[in-house]
């Protein structure tokens, strides 16, 4: 059973909230057959899920070139890019299955600010030409940053969302954090007030 849509994601979405239904109803109904979500998932899609990546959306700069390592089944970044018209998003996935997904997702919510990469984030070519990159449920934080950092301009940002722990998480990536050069790394909350799982995320700028 999919959770039922709260009166939250009206607004969180505004006008975009009919793609982020259609996203959520084919995720809820093929997710857990295709290998992209768990079992336990439908029943919180939209308030663990779908509007906890949602809230981020703001965080990012109009008419920045973002990336989103590890987008999976589209958490955050085809949500983001639904809530977010006006950015360009990368998504860089590598396993086919999820891939496969991400373009039926795309064409299927007519998406022409995505852009599709099957690999890893170690894998990326093109060096540093984001202005922002984002990923959720990846990896710790010191495992995070040599990945992600490499991928942003100097002056631009991550926008990393995480869990409970993510004070600790800052703690135990000192070392990667002086190598990779960041500043004002910090924990802020997003969505108090709008939604009832507020999302937290690390964001640090690239020197």
């Amino acid at each position: 059973m999919v959770e039922s849509e709260p009166a939250e994601a009206s607004v969180v979405f505004g006008d975009r909230l009919e793609l982020a239904r259609s996203f959520t109803q084919a995720l809820g109904a093929q997710g857990e057959e295709r290998g992209l979500i768990g079992p336990l998932e439908p029943p919180r899609l939209w308030t663990r899920h779908v509007l906890n990546s949602a809230v981020t959306a703001p965080l990012f700069p109009a008419g920045a070139r973002a990336g989103d390592i590890g987008s999976g089944a589209g958490l955050p970044g085809l949500v983001l890019a639904i809530a977010r018209p006006d950015v360009q998003w990368v998504l860089i996935e590598p396993m086919e299955r999820r891939v496969a997904w991400l373009h039926e997702q795309k064409d299927a919510l007519g998406l022409d600010n995505v852009e599709i990469v099957r690999g890893r984030g170690e894998e990326w070519t093109q060096g540093r030409v984001l202005d922002a990159v984002t990923a959720r449920a990846v990896s710790a934080l010191r495992t995070l940053i040599p990945v992600t950092a490499p991928l942003v301009r100097p002056g631009g940002e991550l926008i990393l969302l995480k869990g409970a722990n993510a004070e600790n998480e800052i703690g135990a990536a000192e070392k990667a954090i002086r190598k990779f050069k960041l500043a004002d790394v910090r924990v802020e909350t997003v969505g108090e007030g709008v939604i009832s799982e507020p999302t937290r995320v690390i964001r640090a700028t690239v020197r």
